[in-house]
């Protein structure tokens, strides 16, 4: 299901100010921005937690808010589901009632799923008879989130869902939720602060700044843009399938190419982040490396900032960004459509998920 959204809302609350105005086409959007800057106010806004002091939001042919007519639908008619950042699970039922909670109170017209399939895909089965007060916080977030999805909403809105869980239990539940948005076809509004969360769980992003949507990107294209900014560098996220051993590495399949890792992953899909500082550009192939991994690439577009030059490269099917400094780019004699060999050691990559 394709989540369409128009939005164009007026808000004051003290001394700040909300303004936002947009059009959403998609099925996994972020909104993004620092602490303050208006990220969850558009949150309550749409779930009509807060009521506009003007505007209008219209979530596909039904109109949840309209000053001009006069319009305002009650949270609970809506249907868009909520998960926060804290789970908010009702203490004095387990985890089995707490999922069929919403389930039970939708209406039996809307009830297009059902608790044993999103039991079954977050992995919930063992869990059913425990109480809410037992679970650690990756496993309430994963029943909070399936007793959002039980309600059967048109729009699931996420604020912060991953903060406060340290990095390895995130990368735990994010295959989780791709996979409950991917099965079930429930549009997402993703709300983080976390630039790698947006590229990991979002298409699209909406920008906010100051109380104002500044700008509605593609998600790589955000990442790609604060590059540029002071100390920032940039990473390339690559989608490895199973691996096979070679000898007491791990080699995959990229492309058309074959990467050599320390790594074993253990899933269908395996994420890894590889630092763009991490690639080492040569002319020519050198006749011996430690390195494990010699990619043949074509540049396609350089990029400086200062004393920091971006090379965009396409290796075989795939795109990779190398980050060097400017006295390389000179020596190297770089220029679009200039034949490069990537040299990448099998230790550089770290997993995620």
């Amino acid at each position: 299901m394709i989540m369409q959204l128009e939005v164009a809302v007026h808000k004051k609350l003290g001394e700040f100010q909300f303004d936002a105005e947009f059009s959403l086409n998609s099925q996994r959007t972020g909104i993004f921005g620092a602490s303050g800057s208006g990220k969850s106010t558009l949150m309550h806004l749409l779930a009509g937690l807060q009521k506009p002091d003007s505007g209008r939001i219209r979530l596909g042919n039904v109109t949840l808010f309209d000053s001009t007519a006069k319009i305002n639908l009650p949270s609970e008619k809506r249907r868009i589901g909520v998960v926060f950042q804290h789970s908010h699970l009702f203490p004095n039922m387990n985890v089995h009632r707490n999922l069929l909670y919403g389930w039970r109170r939708t209406p039996e017209q809307d009830r297009h799923l059902q608790p044993e399939a999103i039991i079954e895909v977050l992995n919930l089965s063992h869990l059913l008879d425990r109480g809410v007060n037992l679970l650690s916080g990756g496993e309430r977030q994963r029943v909070a989130l399936a007793r959002t999805v039980l309600t059967c909403p048109r729009l699931i809105l996420m604020d912060e869902p991953l903060t406060g869980l340290d990095e390895e239990l995130k990368f735990q539940i994010m295959p989780y939720l791709n996979t409950v948005f991917a099965n079930f076809s429930i549009p997402l509004l993703f709300i983080s602060h976390s630039l790698l969360e947006m590229r990991l769980m979002t298409e699209q992003v909406l920008v906010v700044e100051n109380g104002q949507v500044m700008r509605q990107v593609a998600t790589e294209e955000l990442a790609q843009s604060m590059w540029a900014a002071p100390g920032q560098s940039y990473a390339n996220l690559l989608r490895l399938g199973r691996p096979q051993a070679q000898g007491d590495l791990w080699a995959y399949q990229w492309g058309d190419a074959r990467l050599v890792l320390t790594d074993q992953g253990e899933n269908e899909e395996n994420i890894f982040e590889l630092d763009a500082r991490e690639i080492v550009l040569f002319k020519r192939h050198p006749e011996a490396t430690s390195a494990r991994n010699l990619l043949s690439c074509e540049v396609r577009k350089i990029f400086a900032v200062g004393n920091r030059v971006r090379v965009e490269l396409q290796c075989g099917s795939q795109p990779l960004i190398a980050q060097i400094v400017p006295e390389s780019m000179r020596e190297l004699e770089l220029a679009e459509g200039k034949e490069v060999v990537a040299m990448i050691k099998a230790s550089a990559f770290r997993r995620l998920m």
